[in-house]
């Protein structure tokens, strides 16, 4: 193959031969770069190691500089977009042979690699809740899967969910990284901010943080709050009725609306917010705001829901978004008690330690390294993460 070859060129660069060549491959609605990157192309970006390249749809924007990216190539085929996709992602895997592919959240996909490329060591990251996701529904689509490749989830809540309902096998955890040495420093004084950052829709909470602080900022004069957000990630995220509405609310709360902004913008608001807050509704998987507002140093308040208890431990006080005085009640603490915010943010910050991104990665390399040299005994990969 010629060095102008594009996928050569992006995966050639030199790599010390300890190294594997990892493949990983984000779901197509991932973009690769800085300022459309989601949640799983956010992490995939943190945790990449030497001689990795990422391969998914081409982003608009540039993609990340510093890990070689390679878009999947456009190509004909008969039946839908994720079938184009895959195909795609085949030739891929024919053009630059990784030593070990990890699909991103999609089992469809990872099981149609697994049947065409039998022999290359394949890992599968769950990043939600499995019993959803199209060839992963039922008990013995999980059993298939966990027998034919390395399957991996984020928290101790994605594997409970993928051994639901009588599935089997091997689920290793190893939970979301956040580089710690790569975030802003907390503001020695902190704004008194009262912050929400995440998706605009109903699932996140985004409501409840509304009408929570319609209730607490009339007694707190000298305090603000926005949000920063919209329903999608990137800068052409559709106006919703539900954002709309929204919008009106948070207008009569006195509540700003910031719009979608990219991750490091995010990164340093929370950096200077006194608190944070995440009132998801729906059970999250994992909680990566809650623990980027931790290592930001921000006081917590989040939901009981999913896996959030599981990354916040201790460091946050905690209220159901649908229970607006146990939410009141939270925020009123915080803000009329800056011993109180103090503690927590010291807490938080504490306890995002063990989520630190220099940690995990060896030993996400490590389970990269197991794979290969026992598969395709999958069973073999060794035990799950443990938080110290």
């Amino acid at each position: 193959m010629s060095m102008c070859d594009p996928v050569q060129a992006a995966v050639s660069a030199e790599t010390p031969p300890q190294y594997l060549r990892v493949m990983t491959v984000l779901p197509p609605r991932e973009r690769f770069a800085p300022a459309e990157a989601g949640a799983i192309a956010l992490l995939v970006h943190r945790m990449a190691g030497a001689g990795e390249v990422v391969v998914g749809s081409a982003p608009v924007t540039p993609p990340y500089g510093d890990v070689a990216f390679v878009p999947v190539p456009s190509v004909m085929f008969p039946f839908s977009t994720m079938g184009r996709y895959r195909a795609g992602v085949a030739r891929l895997i024919h053009s630059i042979r990784p030593d070990l592919v990890e699909v991103h959240n999609r089992p469809d996909l990872a099981r149609a690699i697994r049947q065409r490329f039998p022999h290359v060591p394949l890992v599968l990251v769950l990043h939600n809740d499995p019993c959803g996701m199209r060839g992963a529904k039922t008990a013995q689509d999980r059993t298939e899967l966990a027998r034919a490749m390395a399957v991996v989830a984020v928290s101790g809540w994605v594997r409970v969910r993928f051994l639901a309902h009588g599935a089997q096998g091997g689920v290793t955890v190893l939970p979301n990284g956040l580089d710690l040495g790569a975030l802003p420093a907390p503001a020695i004084v902190r704004d008194n901010l009262v912050l929400f950052a995440g998706r605009v829709v109903a699932d996140k909470g985004v409501d409840a943080f509304v009408r929570a602080c319609a209730a607490v900022l009339p007694r707190h004069p000298t305090w603000q709050a926005r949000i920063i957000g919209a329903d999608r990630f990137g800068p052409t995220s559709p106006q919703t009725g539900f954002l709309a509405q929204v919008q009106a609310q948070a207008k009569a709360a006195g509540v700003h609306m910031a719009g979608y902004q990219p991750h490091a913008q995010v990164l340093q608001a929370m950096s200077r917010a006194a608190i944070v807050v995440v009132p998801s509704r729906w059970a999250e998987p994992f909680g990566m705001a809650a623990l980027e507002a931790m290592g930001c140093g921000a006081a917590l308040v989040t939901s009981p829901k999913g896996g959030l208890p599981d990354v916040a431990g201790q460091a946050a006080l905690y209220a159901s978004p649908d229970d607006l005085p146990a939410l009141v009640e939270a925020l009123e603490r915080l803000m009329s008690d800056t011993g109180l915010r103090t503690r927590m943010g010291q807490a938080g910050r504490a306890r995002a330690q063990v989520f630190d991104s220099a940690v995990l990665r060896p030993q996400r390399q490590s389970l990269h390294a197991r794979l290969v040299r026992c598969w395709p005994d999958v069973g073999q990969i060794g035990p799950s993460w443990r938080q110290s």
